[in-house]
């Protein structure tokens, strides 16, 4: 029987949250967030947008998932299911390993020139990979790895430069 596997990230990034938004909500900003370890191929449907202009709730296609940028190992079937411009984003999407996954992003102000960025993962497993006796192990460990590794990419985006 699978179960919800849940992860959660959070740091603070030496940058003004409105800046911060801009670079977590565009797709450059996300492939540089993955980056080396993998690049994110937008649907055709969000090319030449951003995450935060996209319709709520309305299925956008498929973005791949490709290992070192190459070599394809996901899908993510992207569906933004709530948005609060400049604060916060819910995706409610599938995968080909997840029958469930939610990636809930928050952006509050950590004082001056800071921004506390809160991640939260639900994920559950598709059938056989979730049978398997560590496989929800595995992939919080997978979830929690990736995304403590872009929120060091995201914060190194914004290392020396001048807060306004």
């Amino acid at each position: 029987m699978s179960h919800l596997v849940i992860v959660e990230h959070e740091s603070v990034v030496a940058a003004e949250p409105a800046d911060v938004w801009t670079r977590v909500t565009d797709p450059a900003g996300i492939n540089d967030e993955l980056a080396p370890v993998l690049a994110m191929r937008m649907p055709r449907r969000m090319r030449g947008t951003t995450v935060d202009r996209v319709p709520i709730g309305m299925p956008l296609g498929r973005a791949l998932l490709l290992l070192f940028g190459v070599l394809p190992v996901e899908y993510d079937a992207l569906t933004i299911a709530e948005l609060a411009p400049g604060r916060r984003f819910l995706e409610k999407s599938s995968m080909l390993t997840m029958r469930r996954w939610e990636h809930e992003r928050t952006l509050t102000p950590a004082g001056p020139g800071r921004t506390r960025v809160h991640d939260r993962l639900t994920m559950e497993l598709r059938v056989p990979l979730s049978r398997l006796p560590y496989g929800n192990e595995l992939a919080r460990q997978i979830v929690t790895r990736l995304f403590a590794h872009r929120h060091r990419r995201l914060a190194r985006g914004f290392v020396g430069r001048r807060v306004a």
